[in-house]
């Protein structure tokens, strides 16, 4: 029997159908083993099965879904859905077009090592305040360590709002700096609770080292002001915080010390939010590196 073209036709379309079909499913069905699996072979499927929604690959066109998806596999982690989901807010692409979005998400996917992560955010505005789609502002929320019980918690919420700061994050910095010991003394001659070297405690007007209140204060007017240096990223902040602000400007993000990397890694299990609010007004320049260049 022989079939003419418009027939002929509409069988391959319906074939190309069940078989897009058929390997969604697949897709789906390899998730439902998902607990017995790695992690970053949860993300690798969320990510396959996003793509096919997005680019309309055997099913339909569906970018609500691919986002869910790719939220998803970016709380793993995934650094392809960070920097899947920043383009698609980047171009629009089944949401409202959001600059300090896109721009948070490339900033994350470069952390994690995507090579073209740095050049979309070159194209993009960067002077806006970053920020987290909401599907994924519940992993910073989630993974913020409480503190109402440790020592100073109290002195640090009554204090924090004066800097507007978040008081999670200044005890995320004395819980690593200090372990809470208000006399205590490192090998490079940093002091207190928020272990201030003399020259930091001196330019931001502190009397006594060693008086809680005092060194809180200095130290969070410093954090203050790397916040505001670095835009908001907590992480380039802290490191500034641990080996300077000229260390992390030389080396255009967090500088190659072991101390520096692990003191960075455990401030952000204390404390995992990637950005805070920052006052522009209070630096005369941002850092070069600030959601540009960072590596």
């Amino acid at each position: 029997m022989k079939l003419n073209q418009p027939i002929l036709f509409t069988l391959m379309i319906c074939s190309l159908v069940f078989w897009g079909s058929a390997k969604a499913s697949n897709v789906t069905m390899e998730l439902k083993g998902y607990p017995s699996q790695d992690p970053s072979d949860k993300a690798q499927i969320l990510v396959a099965l996003a793509k096919q929604h997005e680019h309309a690959e055997g099913v339909p066109r569906n970018y609500k879904r691919a986002i869910e998806l790719y939220c998803g596999a970016a709380k793993l982690g995934h650094q392809e859905a960070l920097y899947s989901l920043g383009w698609m807010y980047a171009n629009g692409r089944g949401v409202r077009r959001s600059d300090s979005i896109a721009v948070q998400l490339f900033v994350m996917a470069a952390e994690q090592g995507h090579t073209h992560a740095n050049m979309m955010i070159s194209y993009l505005d960067t002077s806006q305040e970053p920020a987290l789609p909401e599907c994924l502002k519940s992993i910073a929320d989630d993974n913020t360590t409480d503190f109402s019980e440790k020592p100073y918690f109290d002195l640090v919420r009554e204090l924090a709002p004066q800097y507007n700061l978040d008081p999670n994050l200044v005890m995320a910095i004395i819980t690593v700096e200090s372990a809470f010991n208000v006399q205590a003394v490192s090998h490079k001659n940093a002091r207190g609770l928020m272990q201030l070297i003399p020259a930091t405690a001196e330019r931001f007007e502190v009397k006594n080292i060693f008086d809680a209140e005092d060194n809180i204060k200095g130290g969070m007017a410093y954090l203050r002001w790397l916040l505001a240096f670095f835009k908001g990223d907590v992480a380039l902040a802290v490191a500034a915080y641990n080996a300077g602000e000229g260390a992390v400007e030389k080396h255009r993000g967090i500088p190659p010390y072991t101390e520096t990397r692990n003191y960075v890694k455990k401030i952000q299990t204390l404390y995992a939010k990637p950005t805070h609010p920052y006052e522009p007004s209070i630096v005369r320049r941002h850092a070069i590196v600030a959601l540009s260049s960072y590596k």
